[in-house]
């Protein structure tokens, strides 16, 4: 099983940015959590961070045939992004929604979540430990 990991602004600061909020560990920490448990399941995994929307939504489009569940934290994009929703629905691949912080006790703006309509689940305030939920989610649906 192929999982596409999608990580969008600002996630390259994990551990610099609000650590009270999104933890003291970095981006590398994430990749190596995320890593590891694909390596123990049986899976194979790609990480992909940009902080550029256009970017975000290539990688969208590049999984189509080739992939076989996304997880995806698409960061402030989640609030403002139709485009990254009509590339999930385009590509029709599964895909869980993550979030490290809990939105859902955060400001009214993040209430919002675009991408939402066309992700199978929503993950959010289990901090990194979040994506591995979301892989194993994916493992379900799959069967595998």
């Amino acid at each position: 099983m192929k999982i596409l990991v999608i990580n969008g602004p600002n996630l390259n600061m994990l551990g610099i940015r609000e650590p009270g909020i999104y933890g003291a560990e970095n981006y590398e920490a994430l990749c190596e959590k995320v890593r590891t448990y694909a390596r123990e399941k049986g899976m194979d995994v790609e990480l992909y961070q940009s902080n550029h929307e256009g970017d975000l939504v290539d990688r969208i489009q590049q999984a189509y045939g080739s992939t076989d569940g996304i997880v995806i934290n698409p960061g402030a994009y989640t609030h403002t992004s139709i485009a990254l929703l009509d590339a999930l629905k385009a590509v029709s691949i599964p895909a869980v929604e993550v979030h490290i912080s809990d939105v859902s006790s955060r400001e009214e703006f993040r209430q919002i979540s675009y991408i939402r309509a066309a992700c199978i689940a929503t993950i959010s305030g289990h901090g990194l430990n979040g994506y591995l939920e979301a892989m194993e989610q994916l493992r379900k649906e799959a069967g595998k």
